[in-house]
C-alpha cells in the first residue's frame, strides 16, 4: 500500500508583488500530480484556479485576481495532499490610472483562445471581461466524480475557453439538476449575448454613415462628370483633384497621428528592449552583484550565479551576451585569486582553510589549491619555529649582561635536597613541578626551559590543524557535492595517493625540527656541527639542574601524547621517543653529578650533635639527600607507554653504576675529612651537645669543644651505622627505581667504607694506647726497681694503676659517644697493654721469689681488671 502524499508546500512566487492580474510563477513542493489533480489555489484570499496552469509537481503558472487583502499567502489544494501551505506571501499593489496616449512599462498580454465559431484562433479579451457564467443562470455543482466525467469524455474539457471544449461534460458538471425552464432561459441569455456582439458591429457603422454618405455623394458626383464630358482633360483634371484631396488627407493624417505612432513605435522598441533586459537581467547585473557580494563576502551567492550563469550563457553565440559573460569571468577569475590569496595567507583557522578550498573547487581553479595550502601552512609552522628560536636567543644575549634571578638558579642557588625538605613534601602531597606556579616562574626558569615550553605549545596548537586538513585532503570532505559530480574530488584523491610520501616529509621535518631545536638548547654536545649555528646558539654558562630537565621531559612527554592522540604513525614520531629518552639519560647524569656536589657540601653542615647511638645527622642527611634525589627521578626512571627503559644501553648502566658509586665515595670522603681535621680548621661557632642524652655526662664539656679523638670516635659510630644501615637502605631504593649494578656498588662502597673504618680506628688507637703502652715501662722501673731484687708484694705498683685508669679514661670516653664502640676498642686496648706487659716480662732475665710474686700480682691484677676485654691473643 503506498503511503498518502505529502501536503502541497509552496515556497517560492516569482514576482512576489504586482497589481491585479500579475502573472505569477509559483514554485514549491509536492503542488499536484497533474492538472487534473489541483483542485484549488488562492492569493491573497482570492481564488486563481480558473487562471492555473498545472506545469509539474513543482511549478504552478496563474494570474492573480481582484484580491481583498494587500498582502496575503498562496495555498494550494489538491485531491491527492490537501490543503498546503506557505513559506511565502504575495503583496498586492494598487494600479497607477493612464491615460490613453501616457506612455506605460506594463501591458497585459493578449491569451490565444479557439473560437469554435469561425474555426480560428482569435485573441481575447482580459480576464476580466470574460463571463464567469455564459449561461446567465444560477450554477449548481453536481456530485458526479471527476474521474468518471474524465473516463465518459476522454480528451475533452469543461473549460469554455478551451478548444477542446465539451458542453455536456459542462453540463452535467455544473447543471445536472437544473430544470428545462431554466435550460430554456439559458438559451435566451445565449441569444442576446450573441446580438449583442452584432449590434455593436451595426452601431460603428450607424456611427460613421454621414462619413459614408459623403464619400459615396463625391464618387457619384466625380462619375457623373467623367460621364458627361467625356474627355480627357476633364478625367486628368479631376484625377488630379482626387489625388492632391487624398494627399492633403493624407498629410493631415500623418501630421495627425506622426507623435502618436511615434510614441507607439518607441514604446514597442522600448517595451522590447525591457522585456529582453526583464528576461535576462540576471546576466546584465551579474558582474555588478558579483562584486558586492565579493565585498560583502557572500561567496556562496557568487559561485552560485556563476554557475548559473556558466550553464545558461557558457556557449552562447549572442555578442551582448557574449560580452556580459567575459565581464563574469574576469571578476571570477579576481576571486580566484583573492581566495587563493586568502587560503595561503596565515595564520588561519583550520574552518576556514576548508571554506576557501572548497570555494576553489567549485570555481575550478587552476592547480591544486588543497596542496598548495598544505605546503604553506608546513612552511609557516617551521618559519615559527626558528622565529621562536631566535627571539629566545636574542633575549637570553641581550639579558646576559644584567643580574637575573633565572641564572642563578643553575649556579650557586640550585635547589638543595637537604635544604629544601619542606618542597619535597609538598610535591609528594601531589603538588606538581608545572601547576600550582605563579606569574614569577617565568622569571626564575632558565631561557632554554620557557623556550622549551613555548616552542612544544607552538608546535602542538599548530600541527593537529595541518594533520586535519592532509586528512581532509585524502578522503575528500574538502570538496563540496558539485565538485565530487564532476569527479574533482576522485582526482583529488589520487593526487593525496601521490602524494604521501611528500606529507610524510613534511611531517619528519617538522619534527626533526622539533627535536634537534630542543636538542640545541638543553643537548647541544648531540648535534653535528653543521647543526649547531642552525639550531644552537645558546649561551651555556652552567647546565640545567635535574628539576629543570624533568620539567622539560615531563613538557616534551605531553607534546608527544597529543600528537600520539593525532593517530600520526609511530614511526614518526620515533624520533621524539629518541628525544625524550636522551632527556631522561641526562637528567639522571645530571642530577647524581649534583647530589654528588649537595653531599660533598654535607661537612658544612656536621653539627656533632651525638644521640644517644653515638650518631650525628650525618648519616641521615645523607641518606636523605639520596632519597631525596631518587625521587626526583621518579617520574624520569618511570617509562611512559611507548618509551625504553634508561638502562637498556650498556653504556648508560655503566655511567650510573659509576656516579652511584662515586656518590658513596665522596660522602666516605667526607666522613675521613670531618675526623681528620685539625683542631684549630675546626668552626665550633655552630657545634652544640644534646643535653638531654643522659650519658653525656661531661665527656663534652660546656665549651662546647670536640677533641680529634671523640671526632674520630664519632666518625667510627656513623661508619658504623653507614655500614649496618644506611648503605643498605640506600640499595633498597636503587633497586627499587630500577638502578643496575646494585650489588657492584653496595660491594665497592662498603669495602671503601670497611677501609676508612680501619684507618680512622687504627688512628685512634694509636692515640689511645701508645701512650698508655709508653708509660709502663718507666713505670715499672721508677725508683730503680730491680726484679732480682724487690720487698715482698704488698700490692700493685702505681704504673698499673695509672695504666687502669687511662683506660678507664679511654672506657668512658668511648662509652660517652657510643657504647657499641666500647667492645672494640677495649679489646684493641687491651690488647696493646697486654701486648707490651708481656714483652717487657720476657725481657727480664730472672726474677728473685719476691719479684717473681710482684709480677704476678700485676699481671693477675690486669687480667681481672679487664678480663672482660681479653682476647685470645691478650690472654
Amino acid at each position: 500500500m503506498s503511503r498518502a502524499r505529502q501536503p502541497p508546500l509552496v515556497t517560492g512566487i516569482s514576482p512576489n508583488e504586482g497589481i491585479s492580474w500579475t502573472k505569477v510563477t509559483i514554485r514549491g513542493e509536492n503542488l499536484g500530480t497533474g492538472p487534473t489533480d489541483l483542485i484549488g489555489l488562492t492569493i491573497c484570499g482570492h481564488n486563481c484556479l480558473l487562471t492555473a496552469e498545472w506545469m509539474s509537481a513543482s511549478k504552478i503558472v496563474c494570474r492573480v485576481g481582484q484580491a481583498k487583502n494587500d498582502k496575503g499567502d498562496i495555498i494550494v489544494t489538491t485531491k491527492s495532499g490537501g490543503k498546503g501551505t506557505s513559506t511565502v506571501s504575495f503583496k498586492l499593489l494598487k494600479p497607477e490610472k493612464i491615460g490613453i496616449l501616457d506612455q506605460s512599462a506594463v501591458w497585459v498580454d493578449e491569451v490565444n483562445y479557439y473560437d469554435m465559431r469561425t474555426d480560428r484562433n482569435k485573441g481575447i479579451p482580459p480576464l476580466s471581461l470574460r463571463p464567469a457564467n455564459p449561461l446567465g443562470i444560477e450554477i449548481d455543482k453536481g456530485r458526479f466524480p471527476q474521474k468518471d466525467l474524465e473516463a465518459l469524455f476522454p480528451g475533452m474539457s469543461a473549460d469554455f475557453t478551451s478548444e477542446n471544449f465539451s458542453a455536456a461534460w459542462y453540463l452535467i458538471e455544473n447543471h445536472s439538476t437544473t430544470s428545462f425552464d431554466q435550460l430554456k432561459t439559458a438559451v435566451v441569455n445565449l441569444k442576446k449575448q450573441a446580438n449583442k456582439k452584432n449590434e455593436g458591429s451595426l452601431a460603428y457603422v450607424k456611427g460613421g454613415l454621414s462619413t459614408f454618405f459623403e464619400a459615396q455623394d463625391a464618387l457619384s458626383a466625380i462619375h457623373q462628370k467623367l460621364e458627361a464630358d467625356g474627355t480627357e482633360k476633364v478625367e486628368g483634371s479631376m484625377t488630379q483633384k482626387l489625388e492632391n484631396v487624398l494627399n492633403r488627407a493624407s498629410n493631415t493624417a500623418d501630421t495627425l497621428f506622426q507623435e502618436v505612432l511615434g510614441r507607439k513605435d518607441k514604446a514597442d522598441s522600448t517595451r522590447n528592449a525591457l522585456n529582453v533586459l526583464q528576461r535576462f537581467k540576471f546576466l546584465f547585473n551579474l558582474p555588478l552583484n558579483i562584486e558586492r557580494n565579493i565585498q560583502k563576502g557572500d561567496y556562496d551567492v557568487v559561485i552560485n550565479d556563476y554557475e548559473k550563469a556558466k550553464s545558461l550563457f557558457g556557449k552562447t553565440e549572442v555578442q551582448v551576451f557574449k560580452k556580459y559573460y567575459a565581464e563574469v569571468e574576469t571578476r571570477i577569475e579576481a576571486l580566484r585569486e583573492l581566495l587563493l590569496d586568502k587560503l595561503l595567507e596565515t595564520p588561519s583557522t583550520l574552518h576556514d582553510q576548508k571554506r576557501y578550498i572548497r570555494y576553489l573547487s567549485d570555481l575550478h581553479a587552476p592547480g591544486d589549491p588543497a596542496w598548495q595550502c598544505i605546503g604553506a601552512q608546513h612552511q609557516w609552522i617551521l618559519q615559527l619555529m626558528h622565529n621562536c628560536k631566535e627571539s629566545y636567543v636574542k633575549e637570553q644575549k641581550g639579558n646576559s649582561s644584567l643580574h637575573s634571578p633565572m641564572l642563578d638558579l643553575d649556579n650557586d642557588v640550585r635547589p638543595s635536597p637537604i635544604g629544601h625538605l619542606s618542597q619535597t613534601a609538598s610535591l609528594k602531597r601531589g603538588s606538581s613541578f608545572q601547576s600550582g606556579r605563579d606569574d614569577a616562574w617565568r622569571y626564575k626558569a632558565p631561557q632554554q626551559v620557557v623556550f622549551v615550553e613555548k616552542l612544544t605549545k607552538l608546535v602542538v596548537s599548530q600541527l593537529p590543524n595541518f594533520w586535519k586538513l592532509w586528512i581532509s585532503y585524502v578522503n575528500g570532505s574538502l570538496f563540496s557535492e558539485t565538485a565530487e559530480k564532476s569527479g574533482q574530488m576522485e582526482r583529488s584523491k589520487k593526487n593525496a595517493r601521490q602524494r604521501q610520501n611528500d606529507f610524510k616529509k613534511m611531517i619528519q621535518e617538522v619534527m626533526h625540527s622539533l627535536v634537534k631545536l630542543i636538542r640545541g638548547a638543553l643537548l647541544p654536545f648531540s648535534l653535528r656541527e653543521g647543526e649547531s649555528r642552525q639550531y644552537g646558539g645558546w649561551e651555556m654558562k652552567s647546565e640545567l639542574s635535574g628539576q629543570w630537565l624533568t620539567h622539560v621531559i615531563q613538557t616534551v612527554r605531553l607534546s608527544s601524547e597529543s600528537l600520539t592522540a593525532l593517530e600520526i604513525p609511530n614511526d614518526m614520531l620515533q624520533i621524539i621517543q629518541d628525544l625524550i629518552l636522551d632527556l631522561r639519560v641526562r637528567c639522571i647524569i645530571v642530577t647524581l653529578q649534583h647530589t654528588a656536589e649537595d653531599i660533598k657540601r654535607l661537612a658544612e653542615k656536621e653539627d656533632w650533635v651525638v644521640d644517644n647511638e653515638g650518631l650525628t645527622s650525618l648519616p641521615s642527611q645523607f641518606e636523605q639527600c639520596i632519597i631525596h634525589s631518587l625521587q626526583s627521578l621518579k617520574t624520569v626512571l618511570d617509562c611512559k607507554p611507548g618509551e625504553a627503559s634508561v638502562f637498556q644501553q650498556q653504556k648508560t648502566q655503566e655511567d650510573v653504576c659509576q656516579l652511584s658509586i662515586g656518590i658513596m665515595q665522596v660522602f666516605i670522603d667526607c666522613l675521613e675529612q670531618l675526623s681528620t681535621k685539625p683542631d684549630g680548621d675546626i668552626d665550633t661557632a655552630h657545634l652544640s651537645v644534646d643535653v638531654s642524652s643522659p650519658d653525656l655526662f661531661g665527656s663534652i664539656h660546656e665549651d662546647s669543644s670536640l677533641s680529634s679523638e671523640q671526632r674520630l670516635l664519632i666518625a667510627l659510630s656513623n661508619c658504623r651505622y653507614l655500614e649496618r644501615h644506611t648503605f643498605l637502605n640506600i640499595a633498597e631504593h636503587f633497586e627499587k627505581h630500577g638502578f643496575q649494578g646494585v650489588e657492584k656498588i653496595t660491594q665497592v662502597s662498603m669495602e671503601s667504607l670497611k677501609e676508612l673504618d680501619q684507618r680512622l680506628f687504627e688512628t685512634y688507637i694509636e692515640f689511645k694506647a701508645d701512650p698508655i703502652v709508653g708509660s709502663l715501662e718507666p713505670g715499672i722501673y721508677a725508683g730503680y726497681f730491680d726484679w732480682k731484687d724487690c720487698l715482698v708484694p704488698a700490692g700493685v705498683r702505681n704504673y698499673l694503676k695509672e695504666a687502669l685508669v687511662n683506660i678507664i679514661a679511654v672506657h668512658a670516653e668511648v662509652f660517652t659517644i657510643s657504647k657499641d664502640l666500647v667492645p672494640r676498642v677495649m679489646s684493641r686496648v687491651v690488647e696493646a697493654v697486654s701486648e707490651e706487659l708481656s714483652r717487657l716480662m720476657q725481657c727480664v732475665s730472672s726474677f728473685s721469689k719476691n719479684g717473681a710474686l710482684q709480677a704476678r700480682l700485676e699481671i693477675c691484677a690486669l687480667r681481672d681488671s679487664v678480663a672482660i676485654y681479653l682476647t685470645p691473643e691478650s690472654k
